[in-house]
């Protein structure tokens, strides 16, 4: 049987050791709900519903996946039970707006609950999550009148919410879909089209269905300046907050899929359905860019979330399991072979895991920090430098920490052996789980192309040197410390070909941005690998200061340091391979004939 529980050490660690998150407390409406105290309170709490409640519905929730009957969708058993236990305790509005109901936390705070829903229960936490999208749309974009309709249900968890946007023709290329909307007398417009591999689409968790479609109007141009973004209810909201008639909208059919069975991906089929208009006319995509950016950062937080699961049970197996003994000598006498965790090949995979979780947990949530002082700041310059941050390293965390939750569950599995191929063991679902979060949300690839063609450049690299100017004044305040050398120096070498890189990326791709588009893959995996080194050694930093003085937890500390000395050597090295990818330009890449593959 797997296994979780939540790492609220680790969580406690990054938050007020490494990153200070008290700080947060500074900014307007953060006064009384960013405090040390009550942050962890509430990660607590939801630490518990998270093992006791999401944990223990997640395999049998795969096993028995969602089902469909004439339009009708049922979720797995549990579900239901679990999704009134997490709305009932105000976890669909963690960050939510106080005035529609909201607790009004940091967003830091749901973005470390995102991380444990994850684990928990991957699937499960789509229903929730696809919600937040639409609130952070409507709450934007919205109109008072939608926000008073549509943003108290969401929050409260009465009603969910979904992004509508992949047609039968195009996913990535927005500008191609072909959904209608024609405009009524009364202000409202009918939609008509099919949308496909709609997450969380039709389902009995809720009374009601927020949908958010793109849709054209009949005067839009051509392409993605022509797309209108309409909320559309799966039933008419009543005057008195209630449900009225269906509106013309059904799901079709729901996909037979890899993975995260527990959540329903359906067809919805929109027949002169009665929509409104969110924002202005064919301004559609800026909207739904607000959704898909917070989405993003969820899905980077299922990257995570699988890879710590997946750890976990590789380190409670690799400590149980007995297969031959330590190459250096026999390590456990008194039985008739070692755990396997002496042998080191198994070593080498549960420290890569290991270093991977703790470095993206740091990353991670010095992006949720700098999210929430993008929003609240009230200096200017702290306010665009933050989002400036937040931009540049989305599609970096979105896409670096999806490919790892994969590549992590994977070697899970490979821990396991015979049976991580099995189901008894629970973590082949993880592989199967992390698979669709490198391919949703935009693909891996096209964040690597997002970071090359629009990040990069953008603002004359003012994106670049919010990340490239605390790394060199990082490596300048410690480079002389003889105890952090070993971290610094390995960042500092990194650093500078990361800079390279950069300006090669910029030269080539400014005469041919087909060298850009070679490039990106590779430069995003390097830029990540050198941002995550960041992270590990301020973590070390912190580590080495404390250890001596831990009062219980030198063990911790010292956890910390061999960590960020494992990452430095064993896994940091990648870079240089990628930066050499980087510097190989496209030729080999884009020389051949097509009718030679």
């Amino acid at each position: 049987m797997p296994v979780y529980s939540a790492p609220i050490d680790n969580i406690r660690f990054v938050l007020h050791e490494v990153l200070g998150a008290e700080k947060l407390a500074a900014l307007p409406g953060y006064e009384d709900t960013a405090t040390a105290d009550l942050m962890d309170q509430i990660l607590e709490e939801g630490a518990k519903l998270c093992e006791e409640v999401l944990f223990p519905v997640n395999q049998s929730g795969d096993e028995e996946g969602c089902t469909y009957e004439n339009g009708v969708v049922r979720t797995p058993k549990g579900f239901k039970e679990a999704y009134q236990m997490f709305s009932e305790g105000g976890w669909c509005g963690v960050s939510a707006d106080p005035d529609y109901g909201g607790m009004g936390l940091p967003m830091l705070v749901n973005t470390v609950m995102q991380e444990m829903i994850c684990s928990s229960n991957m699937s499960f936490g789509m229903y929730p999550g696809l919600s937040q999208g639409a609130y952070e749309a409507l709450h934007v974009f919205g109109t008072d009148e939608q926000k008073d309709t549509y943003l108290p249900k969401l929050v409260s968890g009465e009603w969910s919410g979904t992004m509508c946007l992949t047609e039968p023709h195009c996913g990535t290329d927005l500008g191609l879909i072909k959904t209608k909307a024609i405009p009524n007398d009364d202000g409202s417009f009918n939609i008509t089209g099919t949308k496909i591999f709609i997450s969380a689409g039709e389902h009995d968790l809720t009374e009601n269905i927020i949908h958010l479609v793109l849709a054209k109007l009949p005067d839009a141009p051509d392409g993605v300046k022509g797309i209108s973004l309409f909320v559309v209810p799966k039933f008419m909201p009543n005057d008195d907050g209630g449900v009225g008639q269906r509106n013309g909208v059904m799901c079709g059919s729901i996909e037979h899929k890899m993975g995260i069975h527990g959540n329903s991906t359906c067809v919805m089929n929109f027949d002169d359905a009665k929509g409104w208009l969110v924002g202005a006319p064919h301004k559609g995509l800026r909207a739904m860019f607000t959704m898909m950016n917070a989405a993003r950062l969820g899905v980077a937080m299922q990257g995570l979330g699988i890879a710590e699961v997946a750890y976990q049970n590789g380190v409670n197996y690799a400590k149980e399991r007995l297969q031959m003994r330590a190459l250096d000598g026999t390590k456990a006498p008194d039985k008739p072979a070692d755990p396997i965790i002496v042998h080191p090949d198994v070593r080498r995979m549960l420290l890569k895991s290991k270093a991977f979780c703790e470095g993206s947990r740091a990353l991670s949530y010095w992006v949720g920090m700098n999210l929430d002082i993008s929003i609240k700041s009230e200096d200017e310059a702290e306010k665009q430098a933050a989002d400036d941050l937040v931009a540049l390293l989305t599609p970096i965390i979105k896409a670096y920490q999806t490919d790892m939750g994969f590549e992590i569950a994977n070697e899970t599995i490979q821990v396991h052996g015979g049976h991580g191929y099995i189901r008894e063991y629970g973590v082949e679902q993880y592989a199967r789980d992390a698979r669709i979060a490198q391919i949703y949300e935009g693909t891996n690839g096209i964040q690597a192309l997002d970071l090359v063609g629009r990040k990069m450049g953008a603002h004359m690299g003012r994106y670049l040197r919010r990340f490239f100017y605390p790394v060199s004044e990082f490596i300048e305040d410690n480079q002389a410390d003889e105890s952090m050398q070993e971290f610094v120096f390995p960042l500092a070498k990194a650093f500078a070909k990361l800079q390279q890189s950069t300006a090669t990326i910029a030269q080539k791709g400014l005469k041919d941005p087909v060298e850009a588009g070679a490039a990106s893959s590779d430069y995003l995996r390097q830029f990540a690998l050198v941002a995550l080194a960041y992270m590990w050694a301020q973590m070390a930093k912190v580590a080495l200061e404390k250890k001596d003085d831990a009062d219980g937890k030198a063990d911790f500390y010292e956890s910390k340091i061999q960590t960020a000395r494992f990452f430095m050597e064993r896994v940091l090295p990648e870079a240089d391979a990628r930066f050499k990818m980087v510097m190989a330009g496209a030729d080999s890449m884009m020389a051949m004939d097509e009718d030679s593959f």
